[in-house]
């Protein structure tokens, strides 16, 4: 299969790899519930956290490639000429004759209903899949980036160790690899005798060790990494930012190999009212970055009213930041941090898990223009 490639002169020299497992997403219509329409009509699009990431570099101008490994038949057809279609290199997806497609359930909360997602992911190629059916040394072939998440090895043994070796191959050619930690409970069980929160923790904290940007939120720190933020109540809607940045250096204490943490923080006032903001912490200069922040410099979170879609919003953090890491004037962490934030505040008024907002419209929101105006 021929790769499909940007040319990003501009922007210069950028190949973002993700790795990880594509679901096919259906979903009710709008705040339909399942048992109200099924049997019936459900919306099937495709999402996965790391091919999410892929696809957000790809639209805001970046190169990205996607490997996975999927079953060799018409949905996969259908996701590869997807990807495609949004800028994404696919000829690292690996076709299989052992396992199925991975299915996801979504029904999106309202006021005080939370969403749900309920996964159909069993036997899937990549829970089948260890290291050894991975063609490393193609993956990561003029890779500059490489992005996986702790859903991946959540899924099963062999995906926990697939996931292992793809990070310290990643490491030996000194390609700097970020990690989402994406704490999913309803994954996390593939040994009998451990609960989700402690094989969670013996695995990522492994992983960890071979990785140069970590990424998370409120509960995954803890609950991967078993690294805690004071005084913090999310369910509350309470920040405590001094908090997040202990936490920030502890990874790095623990983790002396991360060189930068990240944290979005979500204040969830319903399901359809969240503030929105996030951290980055540089280890070099042992400096705290908030986003966003009122005229006088303190942080002063979005508010989203209204949320349509927040599914995939920290896949959009993510791949905001490592976007701006990788792009000339977003680079520095004060910049890369306000891109990433208002990708990803972009992202909750977007259906499905891609996120497609460009370039120039995260750049308006950076500068205030958030006022939803129609931009003729």
């Amino acid at each position: 299969m021929v790769p499909c490639r940007i040319e990003i002169l501009e922007y210069g020299l950028m190949r973002v790899v993700t790795f990880g497992e594509v679901m096919l997403r259906l979903a009710p219509e709008e705040f339909l519930r399942l048992s109200q329409v099924l049997p019936g009509r459900l919306e099937a699009t495709f999402g996965g956290g790391e091919v999410n990431v892929a696809v957000s570099v790809a639209l805001q101008g970046g190169q990205s490639a996607y490997a996975t490994v999927l079953p060799d038949n018409p949905i996969t057809d259908a996701f590869v000429q997807e990807v495609r279609k949004l800028g994404v290199d696919s000829s690292l997806i690996q076709r299989s004759k052992q396992g199925r497609f991975g299915v996801y359930f979504v029904e999106t909360g309202a006021n005080q209903r939370a969403g749900t997602v309920t996964y159909d992911r069993d036997h899937s190629c990549i829970s089948l899949a260890g290291p050894d059916a991975y063609h490393w040394d193609t993956i990561f072939a003029g890779a500059t980036w490489f992005h996986i998440t702790g859903i991946t090895p959540a899924i099963s043994a062999s995906a926990a160790q697939a996931a292992l070796e793809a990070v310290k191959q990643a490491q030996t050619r000194k390609i700097p690899v970020s990690c989402d930690l994406n704490f999913r409970k309803k994954l996390w069980r593939w040994q009998a005798g451990k609960t989700p929160v402690e094989l969670a923790r013996q695995t990522m904290r492994e992983l960890v060790k071979s990785v140069d940007l970590v990424i998370a939120n409120e509960e995954d720190a803890d609950m991967c990494l078993g690294i805690q933020a004071p005084e913090s109540n999310v369910e509350a809607g309470e920040i405590h930012l001094e908090g997040y940045g202990h936490v920030a250096r502890e990874i790095v204490r623990q983790f002396p190999n991360v060189k930068r943490v990240a944290i979005t923080l979500r204040e969830s006032i319903s399901a359809s009212h969240n503030n929105w903001g996030g951290l980055l912490y540089d280890a070099a200069s042992d400096a705290v970055q908030c986003a966003p922040t009122n005229g006088a410099g303190s942080y002063e979170p979005y508010e989203i009213h209204n949320i349509v879609d927040r599914v995939g919003a920290g896949d959009s953090f993510a791949g905001g930041l490592i976007f701006a890491l990788n792009t000339a004037g977003l680079d520095q962490p004060a910049t890369a941090i306000a891109y990433a934030v208002a990708a990803s505040c972009l992202k909750h008024s977007i259906k499905g898990d891609f996120n497609y907002a460009t370039r120039s419209e995260i750049e308006g929101l950076m500068k205030g223009g958030g006022s939803g105006r129609v931009q003729r």
